[in-house]
């Protein structure tokens, strides 16, 4: 039986929570099974198996209660406190302790089918995929012995784009985060709302489908000489790899969140073991023409 589900990463801030709790709202509205890790319910709005994943030991605020809470095996300040460690420390330990005990996760997503969704809301330290393969090693755990269809979906905030050696941090991290993962992935420009009017769609064209040329125009300006090599290494390796480009997303509209949603599928093959689905009206002739 294939499962399936995305993981939600992206550095502190992004809007990762806000991303899961829009994918959770809207497939309830499309009466879609959903399952977030972090989510279980919408208001007013019933979901069939849902489950909302949390693995971030940090978080404290929910639009939806969890259904799944890392923080049930262990808190970060269990961590900080019993090790010693600080909060960076201490969410390494959270997750080293998590991969230590799978066996909670896996009765926790035991009884999941094939017409839900998991989405799992991923803590924002990039060092769970970076410096050491806790995230990855997760994402095989997952897709080995519990069959999941997996894909990655990596956040970055528009407002990166306002500052261009920001962005392109951004964007070696998420191709650090697609390397590392080795899942079907889809980078996402979030909150688009903020950048409305800032740049003309020739403009924003270049960061969602990343131009080199930016750095080597406008980021040298900006920075000293002697980084000017350093620049244009980065820009090499963007360039050879060829890997990133973006999708926008307003987390408030609908139309954005489906077209994102729509990629996720896509990756995922959520589509491919789905059978067709006709509603019972009693009412309806089918042997008669509808008129308009």
């Amino acid at each position: 039986m294939s499962r399936f589900g995305v993981l939600v990463v992206g550095p502190a801030g992004c809007g990762k929570s806000t991303f899961c709790a829009a994918l959770i709202s809207h497939i309830a509205n499309t009466k879609r099974s959903c399952i977030l890790l972090h989510h279980s319910w919408v208001p007013g709005k019933l979901i069939r198996e849902g489950l909302y994943v949390n693995l971030d030991p940090a978080a404290t605020e929910f639009e939806y209660e969890p259904a799944v809470d890392i923080k049930d095996l262990i808190t970060l300040e269990d961590a900080m406190e019993e090790m010693g460690l600080g909060p960076n420390g201490g969410l390494m330990a959270c997750f080293e302790f998590l991969m230590e005990n799978l066996d909670w996760l896996d009765s926790s997503l035991d009884d999941i089918g094939e017409d839900t969704l998991v989405i799992f809301d991923c803590p924002g330290q990039i060092e769970l995929y970076t410096h050491v393969p806790i995230l990855p090693n997760l994402a095989k755990h997952l897709t080995g012995h519990l069959q999941f269809s997996l894909a990655a979906s990596y956040l970055l905030e528009s407002t990166f784009v306002i500052d261009k050696s920001k962005f392109f941090a951004g964007t070696l991290s998420a191709m650090s985060a697609m390397i590392m993962l080795e899942i079907p992935h889809i980078n996402i420009m979030s909150k688009m709302d903020l950048v409305k009017g800032q740049f003309s769609k020739r403009e924003l064209k270049r960061f969602l489908d990343p131009d080199p040329g930016i750095i080597l125009g406008d980021v040298h300006k900006e920075t000293n000489p002697k980084f000017h090599r350093l620049n244009e290494c980065v820009v090499g390796l963007i360039d050879d790899f060829s890997m990133v480009q973006f999708l926008q997303l307003e987390s408030q509209d609908e139309d954005s969140v489906q077209g994102i949603l729509s990629y996720i599928d896509d990756c995922v093959g959520w589509s491919e073991v789905q059978e067709p689905q006709i509603r019972d009206e009693p009412d309806m002739d089918y042997t008669e023409p509808v008129e308009d």
